[in-house]
C-alpha cells in the first residue's frame, strides 16, 4: 500500500523551540473580502455539504477569523506564507470545529508550514530492548501542547480521499486530554448523548474489523505484485478508509475524521455505529 506520512507527537523536539519563539512574534495579516470569497468557492467544491446550511458561511468565517487571530502561522525552509495560503489552511482546519468552538484548539499557538514533506528523527524501542532510529518524511504532525506542522504541498491538495489539515487538527482534538487514544474529550452541553464507554466500544469494533479487512487484502496480494502499483492500489481502494487508519486507534480516529468531512457515506455504510459517534461529536453535516 502507499504509505501515509502523518502523525502525532507526544513529545517536543528541542530543535523546534527557537521556531516556537518566532511563532509567538509573527502577526497574521487580515484577509480581505475578495480572498475569502475565492476560498469559500474552492471549499464549497471540495465539501458540497457546506452549501446545505444557510448559516454555514458566517459560522465558518467566524471560526476562521478567530483562528487567524489566535494562532501564528510561519513558513520555514524558505517558504513565504501568503494571506491566501493562511486562509486556505485555516478554512480546512476549522471544519472539525465548525459545530464546536475555537476553545477546542486551546493550549497551543502555532502552525508551522514547510514547502513539502519534512524529515523527523524517529526512535523506537523493540521487544528486545534495542533502540531503533530512522528518519521519516512526514506530510503533517500534531504535537501535544505544541504546534501543528504541515507540508504545504500536501495541505494545498483539495482533491482526492485524503486531507492532511483535517487529519492533523483531528489529532489536536484527540490530544486535548493529553492522550492520543482516538477518544477526544466530550462537552456535556454539546455532546449530551456521548459516553466514553460507547465511543470506545464503537471505535475498537470498527478498528478491529478494518484491520481484519486490510489483512485479508494483503494476504491475497501476489508476492510479485508491487504494493504501490495500480493493480495493488485497486485492491486497497475497496477499503472504506485509507489503509493508514490501521496504524493505531489514534490514526483510525484521524483518518475517519477525514472521511467524515470528505465523503461520509462509505464510513456510514461500513461502520454505522462508529459513524454515529463521529456525527454526534462533530455535528450532523448538512442538517439544521
Amino acid at each position: 500500500m502507499t504509505e501515509r506520512t502523518t502523525g502525532h507527537a507526544l513529545g517536543q523536539n528541542k530543535h523546534m523551540l527557537p521556531l516556537l519563539k518566532r511563532l509567538l512574534r509573527r502577526p497574521n495579516p487580515d484577509v480581505d473580502q475578495a480572498l475569502w470569497e475565492q476560498q469559500w468557492q474552492a471549499l464549497a467544491r471540495q465539501f458540497p455539504w457546506l452549501t446545505l446550511r444557510p448559516q454555514t458561511p458566517e459560522r465558518l468565517r467566524a471560526r476562521v477569523a478567530g483562528l487567524l487571530a489566535q494562532k501564528s502561522f510561519v513558513g520555514v525552509a524558505g517558504l513565504e506564507l501568503t494571506p491566501a495560503m493562511r486562509l486556505h489552511i485555516a478554512c480546512q482546519a476549522c471544519l472539525p470545529i465548525l459545530n464546536l468552538d475555537l476553545h477546542w484548539y486551546q493550549g497551543w499557538s502555532g502552525i508551522v508550514v514547510y514547502p513539502a514533506g519534512f524529515r523527523v528523527r524517529r526512535t523506537q524501542h523493540d521487544a528486545a530492548g534495542l533502540v531503533q532510529e530512522w528518519d521519516a518524511e512526514l506530510s503533517g504532525e500534531a504535537w501535544d501542547g505544541g504546534p501543528v506542522v504541515l507540508s504545504w504541498a500536501d495541505a494545498a491538495q483539495v482533491q482526492g480521499k485524503a486531507n492532511v489539515v483535517i487529519h492533523e487538527f483531528a489529532h489536536k482534538l484527540d490530544l486535548l486530554d493529553g492522550q492520543a487514544d482516538g477518544i477526544p474529550p466530550f462537552d456535556a452541553r454539546l455532546h449530551p448523548g456521548l459516553r466514553r464507554e460507547a465511543w470506545r466500544a464503537a471505535l475498537e469494533d470498527a478498528y478491529e474489523r478494518f484491520c481484519a479487512e486490510l489483512d485479508l487484502i494483503e494476504d491475497e496480494l501476489p508476492r510479485d505484485l508491487d504494493p504501490d502499483s495500480d493493480a495493488a492500489q485497486a485492491r486497497y481502494a475497496r477499503l472504506p478508509l485509507d489503509a493508514y487508519a490501521a496504524q493505531d486507534v489514534a490514526e483510525f480516529f484521524a483518518v475517519s475524521s477525514e472521511q467524515y468531512f470528505l465523503d461520509e457515506e462509505p464510513l456510514r455504510a461500513a461502520f454505522p455505529q462508529w459513524h454515529a459517534q463521529l456525527a454526534a461529536f462533530y455535528g450532523q453535516l448538512g442538517q439544521d
